[in-house]
Order: C-alpha cells, then structure tokens, then sequence
C-alpha cells in the first residue's frame, strides 16, 4: 500500500520545483502508513535525527497512537532515543516503544494559500554505541498502532559508515534574459579528514531555469536537470569543480531574481534518501545519453564502507539567476454557460488561463497561491459539490478559490461546481473573477496583471435569445487544461510541480503529493 502514499514525506528538503509521476491511484478507504528514512551512522559522530512520518489518504484523526522501534537485529549497535519528550519506554533490549497522550491529526496536504505548514511527524535520534563496527548493518521495523484497530509498519536500513565532510563552493550572481543562456560553476570540497569516494549532487531549480546537456551521469525531466552522480574521489583539503551550461526559459517572469542550489551528499547518504522510490513504485528522472559530466580528475581508490555526512550544514551551494527585461503575465477568466430546469444538477466547469508570456512561479514554504479567485453564484441556483479548494464567504454566495503556486503559460486552470437549480431564473448570470482581491494568510492575489480587463467572465444559465455568455472574460465550458472538477482551482501540470522539496523529486515520489483531492460535497 505504501505505492499509495507517503504524501508527508515533506521534511526532505527545501521548496523547489518537483517532477511529477503518473497520476495517483484512487484509494478506496483510508489508509494510515508510516515512513522512517534508512541512514548511515558514522563510527566517532554524534547521533543523528529521523522522523517518523504519519500518511493518511484522506484527513483523519488518529487517538491511542503508539510507535515501535523494533531494533534487534543492531541490539548492541545502535541506540535509539526520543528526540522530542515523547513518552517512550523500552520493554526489552533492542526495543522502544513512544505513546502520543492526545488526538493526532493526518491531513494529506495543507490547504493551497493557507500558509499553514502541517506536519505528522515524530522524531528520535539514532547513535552508535562504543561496539559498533565499521561495516555493520541491520533493519529498524517502525510500526504504529491506533485506536480502532488502525496500524501499519515500515521497514527501514541502517547501517555502519565512515564520517566525511563535503561542502559546496560559494554562492554566485548571474544575470539573463528570457531564453537567454548562463553558465554556473558546480563546486564541491573535500573539509573533513577522510578522502570522499564518490558523491551526489541534488539540484533544487526555479522552474525557469533549463539546460539542453544531456551528461549519462545525471538525470532529468524534460529540460530541468535533476541529480548528477559521480565517482570522482576528493582528497582530504581539496575541491573539484565543473561548469553548468543553463538557461532561463522563455516563459521567464522578468523581471525577477530566480534561485537555484545543489546539495552534495555521499553516495551512502542518496542511497538512503532514494530506496523508498523502488517500493512505490514510482517514476524517477531520466538518466541524460551523452557525455559524462566530469571534475577535476583525481586518482581514485574503492573503498568498501559506506559513508556519511556529518557536517551537513556546509554541503550545499546555490546561484541567483537576474532575470532581465520585461516579461509578464495575463490571467484572464473562463466562465461558463449552463442551462436546466428547476431540480436539475449543472457542472459549472469554471476558472482562468494564463495566456503569458510569462509562467508566474510562486513557489515556497509556506503553501502560498499564486492568486485567488472568486465565483458568485448566479440567482436561483446553490451549490451541492464544491472544489475543496474553495471557501464560501460568511453571508454571501461568493466562493474564494486559491490557485496553487505555479501557473504554467498557456495552460487553464479549471475547477468544476456542481450547481442545483432550484427557480428558473432568465439570463441569471454569475461571475468568475481571477486576481480577486484577498487578504488571506498565505498570500493575496496577482496584482500585476498585463490585461486586468479580461479578469472576470460570466457564468450564465438559462440565457436568454441572444443574451448569454458574454462577459470581460473567456466565457464556455473551460478547456479542463489545468485538471478537472476535483482539483484546486489551478490543476496540475504534468511534467513539474510546485512542491516541498527537490530531494522528493529525486526519489520519484513527486507524483503522490499532490493528489486528485475531493471535492466537498454538501448537503442538499
């Protein structure tokens, strides 16, 4: 079951942008299942902290919840301790079993525009202990239990490894304009006190920025370069280097300051990170077909132990990318035209297209939207199914919709309400308006729009001769580009996502974070 999940698998790195894989199963019921991330401990080094995350298919609330570390097979290995005052006891050596006293809720993702970050996370810290070998491993089997008979368990590795210490290379400022083309420099050090035998680089992009190379040691999604691994070794005191041949895409906003960075890790370290991938069965990247990317080449020596970082602090390095000139965006309205008698149900099949030039990215930490809208419903119908992503506003008929943060040039965004008619109302028209205003906590709306005239459109039912659909915007049906009824107000596109975290996308479980979510379903 856990193909279906591991939607809280949001603590594995910064906001970036995520390659998504096939579209997510529906899942007939919910679904409790934890996730404990494998991990190489190093001989000499301080303990280090895993999480144990909690995914729910759909929101529940979880009571009675007891965790159990079940580590036997490193009994007299590793040591494992609560990490944030849970209440744990240890029932018998090689065990640890934590109890969480009140209600924990599960949601599969915050809402879109909230500015909410919600986690379901727990945490330990895994040491050694003065008998562990270089060379040793084992398995930790983490379950859980819940009242109602819920309970699940995952197992995770871990293993024994030498410390090293990689850092990144400093920070650089590059400008470009719109589909104009920059290099970069990828560098890496060696400032630990044991020579590196091998290492990852994990990139975390904008969304515009692209790059045509094709190296076999690296991945990709369409133009967005992923991970790059190499088997150079760096010697103790010294740095490798190589240059990135990138570019801003076409659909670059300007003018704007785009980020990228790269994360270094031991080769130990990705393994850890990235063997959920094969038990979810999940797309991962594509490997590039040309030349290898290479270093500064040094004599290499294979090393049989596996190896860690234990100064992550230092092993990243990053580049801002000035994006010149003038390039904006259009977001006009779509509405739509409907037409039933008293009793019947009508899909209004509502939202916006971003016409571009220009992709507005907005992607962050926080969950917030891109921009919101507003759908007045026209007189004499109500609403019996709304897009979750939808907010009635107190003691109107006016519905507030989040986007998500990234809208694609070119693309529609649609969600569909299902409208009841309860009077026959002629020419009964309401509207759909993007860029609404909003004082919402995760954000307002767009307010730089090239062509505000077109941010409203119509929705119209029962038109009369020769008096429907017509509105400021791009009124009909909706071309569904974005994704359909069930999706927040914006879709998805289906190669890259906006998301939580680069290092998700390297694991190919990019696909199950965003979900198709369900609508609201309200009483008739």
């Amino acid at each position: 079951m856990l193909k279906h999940s591991l939607r809280w698998l949001t603590g594995l790195g910064a906001a970036g942008a995520l390659v998504a894989a096939s579209a997510t199963p529906a899942v007939a019921a919910a679904t409790i299942e934890p996730y404990f991330q494998d991990a190489t401990l190093a001989v000499g080094s301080a303990a280090t902290t895993r999480a144990v995350f909690l995914y729910a298919d759909e929101p529940t609330v979880l009571t009675d919840v007891s965790v159990r570390y079940d580590y036997r097979s490193l009994s007299g290995t590793i040591t494992v301790a609560p990490a944030d005052g849970q209440e744990c006891d240890a029932p018998e050596p090689g065990v640890l079993v934590c109890t969480e006293p009140g209600e924990v809720a599960l949601t599969e993702m915050p809402p879109l525009g909230s500015g909410v970050y919600r986690n379901a996370a727990k945490q330990v810290r895994l040491g050694l202990t003065d008998d562990a070998q270089l060379g040793d491993s084992g398995d930790v089997v983490v379950s859980f239990q819940a009242a109602g008979g819920r309970r699940g368990s995952y197992t995770s590795q871990v293993r024994v490894g030498e410390a090293v210490d990689l850092a990144g290379g400093p920070y650089t400022t590059v400008s470009a304009k719109p589909g104009g083309k920059f290099t970069v420099p990828l560098a890496v050090a060696n400032a630990g006190d044991t020579a590196v035998s091998g290492f990852v680089a994990v990139f975390d992009l904008a969304y515009a920025i692209r790059t045509k190379d094709r190296f076999s040691n690296c991945r990709y999604s369409d133009d967005h370069l992923v991970s790059c691994q190499f088997d150079e070794e760096i010697p103790v005191g010294t740095g490798l280097v190589a240059t990135l041949n990138l570019e801003l895409g076409k659909d670059t906003y300007a003018p704007t300051n785009q980020s990228g960075h790269a994360q270094f890790m031991t080769t130990a370290d990705f393994e850890d990170l990235t063997r959920v991938r094969e038990a979810v069965g999940a797309q991962t990247a594509t490997p590039g077909s040309g030349p290898k990317l290479t270093l500064t080449e040094v004599p290499g020596r294979l090393r049989q132990a596996a190896q860690t970082d234990v100064g992550p602090g230092n092993d990243h390095t990053g580049w801002i990318v000035k994006a010149t000139g003038t390039n904006g965006t259009d977001l006009a309205a779509i509405g739509a035209t409907l037409k039933g008698g008293v009793g019947a149900v009508v899909a209004a099949t509502v939202g916006f297209r971003n016409n571009g030039p220009a992709t507005l990215d907005k992607v962050n930490d926080d969950y917030e939207a891109a921009t919101h809208s507003t759908v007045e419903l026209p007189p004499g119908t109500a609403a019996v199914e709304v897009p979750d992503s939808c907010q009635l506003r107190p003691g109107t008929r006016t519905y507030q919709c989040a986007s998500e943060m990234l809208l694609v040039a070119g693309r529609s965004y649609t969600v569909t309400f299902r409208l009841r008619i309860d009077k026959v109302v002629p020419n009964a028209r309401g509207t759909v308006w993007v860029n609404a205003p909003c004082e919402c906590p995760g954000g307002g709306s767009f307010e730089d729009d090239t062509k505000p005239a077109n941010d409203r459109a119509t929705i119209v039912v029962n038109a009369a001769q020769g008096g429907g659909g017509h509105g400021d915007g791009d009124d009909g049906d909706g071309d569904g580009g974005g994704g359909g009824g069930s999706l927040p107000i914006t879709g998805t596109p289906t190669t890259l996502i906006a998301g939580i975290g680069v290092l998700l996308l390297v694991t190919g479980v990019a696909g199950y974070l965003f979900g198709r979510r369900r609508p609201t379903r309200l009483g008739a």
